[in-house]
């Protein structure tokens, strides 16, 4: 089945990059994570995971990452949200399962609280809602904090490449958003694989998105070597085994 390939206007002249592959069933949208883009090694599984079972899949690019148009800089959790929204909207059929890697699972888990999208399940891989307030700002040293007010953007160093820019309104966005503060009601099927070696996403974050969720079919599996990516082929075969009770039609 060949894989197609486009782009979307989000309404604003942004063009969204996506990729897609048809077939029947329930199907499969994987939402990134910050700074990333959807050709990293878990996409490029989830696609030929999906290809080989003749699942539908989506995979896309938010603003201002990969191929798709618009500056990183300008971008925020809501705007990202609405950049899922909007491509989910446009290119799937019926209740989906959202894979949500890092900032992806946040995204995931507001798109169902909010009833943006119809979800079917998700499957967070170390999702990290409100991650901006609690993992971030909450981390950052005076310094760090005071030439975000003043500039606007401070360059955040990064182990995984070059230093990115963390901006105020990504900070201050990030507000509007958080979901773990009180009970968070969402009753489709929820599932979180979380590295416990994880530098970026401690391991009992999973641990608290768990607790705040109202639903009775939450599960979390925890991965003792696990990093943040999960992109092992030992984690991907996990994940892979988590997706596919997800699609089944008897939910088994």
């Amino acid at each position: 089945m060949k894989e197609e390939t486009g782009s979307l206007d989000r309404g604003d002249g942004v063009a969204l990059a996506w990729r897609r592959l048809g077939g029947r069933g329930p199907g499969v949208v994987f939402l990134g994570g910050f700074n990333s883009d959807m050709t990293g090694t878990k996409a490029e599984f989830l696609a030929g995971w999906c290809e080989a079972r003749g699942t539908p899949f989506l995979r896309f690019d938010y603003s201002g990452h990969g191929a798709s148009g618009g500056r990183f800089t300008d971008g925020t959790i809501g705007r990202w949200a609405e950049d899922a929204a909007c491509v989910i909207g446009a290119l799937t059929r019926g209740p989906q399962v959202l894979v949500g890697s890092s900032m992806g699972g946040w995204i995931a888990l507001l798109l169902a609280a909010r009833r943006r999208v119809p979800v079917r399940a998700i499957l967070g891989i170390a999702p990290a809602p409100d991650f901006t307030e609690d993992l971030m700002w909450a981390e950052f040293t005076p310094d760090q904090r005071a030439a975000i007010e003043r500039d606007g953007l401070w360059m955040r160093p990064s182990d995984y490449g070059d230093p990115y820019p963390i901006t105020r309104a990504l900070i201050e966005d990030g507000r509007r958003h958080l979901l773990l503060r009180g009970p968070l009601a969402l009753d489709a099927p929820v599932r979180i694989l979380q590295g416990m070696a994880d530098p970026d996403v401690p391991w009992r974050h999973a641990l608290r998105i768990a607790e705040a969720l109202t639903g009775g079919d939450v599960q979390v599996s925890l991965v003792k070597d696990g990093d943040h990516r999960l992109s092992r082929p030992q984690d991907l075969a996990l994940l892979g085994g988590t997706l596919a009770p997800l699609l089944r039609e008897d939910g088994g």
